[in-house]
């Protein structure tokens, strides 16, 4: 008997979604709410779960394809149908003339890029696009992701790997190619999954509907990092989570949005919406793009509270498992770019929120104390603002706020 697979209700407002990958192939065994493909949302990914226990059936939609709530993307052959279905699948003698007539829909299963037998359909767009643009044959890539599933990161991993080994083997002088020997090009077109999508459509709407500007101010990270090495192994043997900076930077931006108010507000028609709670949205990186779950209620949460969600916000993040609550709301964004690096940026607001805070890389400069010049690790600050709601005062006020409680941590403990 065969059970229709459907797409399930993906929350308020949400009527279609599309296909990132299916992880069962037609014919593999599945057992009742074994997840056995991936929607992506204007948000988050979401799994969809086996309604029944048997054997794979053929897929309706492949990856990429845009599915609506209710729509059927599979079936499940249970029962008898289940017990028949490995056997319609083997091979008959007098097949094999036609096998061999037809290579292309076989050829067509292999993963792009390369001769491995790894299945197409098995590789998200996202995973298919970084295996052309590096040139890695994705059969030698180790999988990270769920049930050993290949991600982004472990293709650039693999790339990587493959540069420094071919590295001492490009010594030996290599013969000319021909003159008349042109490099191959090639192009590919992939489809935007819906989270990108929904991102451009979001920052743009943002430069368009916002009078948008940012200021900028360096902090000294030194007290910060000296409390940090004192105190990150008791505070990890006690609390099970690293100790790192968006701990310290989380509770002083709190701090900073009650003093100045209008930094934690929203323009909603003519009207302004102050909140006395500070919803705080950390950007995190995900295989898919940026995602912006929300902390609730940080200014009730300890350096710990903080930091334990965050652990958890970047874990569920790349296995795709955020949920759509976790997602919405939020008075305040915090972006740490300098994790990839960045020097000093420019963060677009997050709508409907007024303001959004970038936070660089550490590096050591000279910088003149008492007189003297000395060299500290120090942090570019950028506060974008909605310039129709918060004042440049007002900005450059927050950002003060914010510098002297990282460069004097105790400020945190005694609300200054």
């Amino acid at each position: 008997m065969a059970t229709e697979v459907l797409v399930p209700t993906l929350g308020e407002s949400i009527t279609e979604a599309t296909l990132g990958e299916w992880l069962k192939k037609p014919g593999e065994a599945v057992a009742a709410d074994e997840p056995i493909a991936s929607l992506e949302t204007d948000k988050v990914s979401v799994e969809v779960p086996a309604p029944v226990a048997g054997v794979m059936g053929q897929h309706a939609v492949q990856p990429g394809d845009t599915v609506s709530v209710g729509a059927m993307i599979a079936t499940i052959e249970s029962g008898d149908g289940a017990a028949a279905a490995p056997k319609a699948e083997a091979p008959k003698a007098d097949a094999a003339p036609a096998a061999a007539a037809a290579p292309a829909p076989a050829a067509a299963q292999q993963a792009p890029g390369g001769d491995s037998n790894v299945d197409a359909a098995a590789l998200s767009p996202s995973v298919r696009r970084a295996i052309l643009e590096h040139g890695v044959d994705p059969a030698k890539v180790k999988g990270t992701g769920r049930d050993g599933r290949i991600t982004k990161e472990d293709v650039v991993a693999a790339a990587g790997d493959k540069s420094a080994a071919a590295a001492p083997a490009a010594a030996p002088a290599a013969p000319a190619p021909a003159a008349s020997a042109a490099p191959a090009r090639g192009e590919e077109r992939v489809k935007m999954t819906r989270l990108r999508q929904t991102i451009a459509r979001r920052l743009k709407e943002a430069q368009d509907n916002a009078a948008l500007l940012t200021t900028f101010n360096d902090v000294d990270m030194t007290a910060v990092i000296e409390a940090r090495a004192k105190y990150k192994d008791l505070f990890e043997k006690k609390h099970g989570v690293r100790l790192g900076f968006m701990g310290f930077f989380v509770k002083a931006a709190t701090m900073a949005l009650k003093d100045i108010p209008a930094v934690n507000a929203q323009i909603q028609g003519d009207e302004i919406v102050y909140h006395d709670y500070a919803d705080i949205s950390v950007a995190v990186s995900a295989p898919q793009g940026l995602v912006v779950p929300v902390i609730r209620d940080a200014d009730k949460l300890s350096v710990a509270g903080v930091e334990k969600t965050i652990g958890d916000f970047g874990k569920r993040a790349k296995d795709g498992t955020l949920k759509m609550d976790e997602m919405k709301g939020g008075t305040f964004t915090i972006s740490n770019g300098g994790v990839f690096g960045s020097l000093m940026s420019t963060p677009i607001i997050n709508p409907p929120q007024s303001a959004v805070l970038g936070l660089h890389r550490i590096e050591e400069r000279p910088v003149v104390r008492n007189g003297q010049v000395v060299v500290r690790p120090m942090m570019y600050l950028a506060l974008s603002y909605d310039h129709r709601l918060i004042d440049g005062r007002e900005a450059v006020t927050f950002l003060v706020a914010l510098k002297n409680a990282i460069e004097d941590p105790t400020r945190l403990l005694i609300d200054l």
